[in-house]
């Protein structure tokens, strides 16, 4: 736990300055804006818990590969954002409660661009998994203020409403980027929304 408080004390402080995803922007209203990514490497954990349970164990998995729990040693630079996406349940036949319960997350840390995938070490926790995400086009919400449930169902919603309004279909789930630590005031936080445009 001493070793993620350091980490997200020191993300607090660097964020804005670490490496990000590389991406050009092709649209841009008042509230959104539509970006093209290029391809992106990631190391990322699912985990099924609770969502602030499954958060504090995905980081930490990550973090222990980033920080040379891998074949290699290697430790690598932070980078940010920290995303994460709720998984649907794999189950139809559920009540929403048991639903609630059985979702999984998915919490991804970018690598520095400066490996390729073919270059990374292998983790050595088998539940870290390295991938590629590929060219796509997001749109994006960016606000600030506290990591609630409320604050990000408002912004989604703005974002979905402001999609709809400008005809533009999206497909899958919305990502959850953070750019900053748990240690930086809720004020000064950088937060987005992502949803994939089709």
């Amino acid at each position: 736990m001493k070793l993620i408080a350091a980490v997200m004390l020191f993300v607090g402080f660097a964020a804005h300055a670490a490496e990000q995803p590389v991406y050009q922007i092709v649209q841009l209203t008042e509230t959104l804006e539509v970006r093209r990514y290029e391809p992106f490497v990631v190391a990322e954990v699912v985990v099924a818990a609770a969502e602030d349970e499954a958060a504090e164990r995905a980081f930490s998995m990550l973090v222990g590969y980033i920080y040379g729990q891998n074949s290699d040693d290697r430790k690598f630079e932070l980078t940010s954002p920290v995303m994460q996406m709720t998984l649907p349940s794999k189950s139809a036949l559920v009540t929403p409660t048991q639903s609630e319960n059985r979702d999984e997350l998915l919490v991804q840390f970018l690598m520095p661009k400066a490996y390729p995938l073919s270059a990374l070490p292998r983790p050595l926790d088998p539940r870290v998994k390295l991938r590629e995400v590929p060219s796509q086009r997001l749109a994006v919400i960016q606000y600030s203020g506290s990591w609630s449930q409320s604050n990000y169902g408002e912004h989604l919603e703005i974002l979905k409403q402001a999609l709809a309004n400008a005809g533009i279909a999206i497909q899958g789930e919305p990502i959850f980027a953070r750019y900053d630590s748990s240690f930086t005031p809720w004020f000064l936080r950088t937060n987005e929304i992502w949803l994939k445009v089709q």
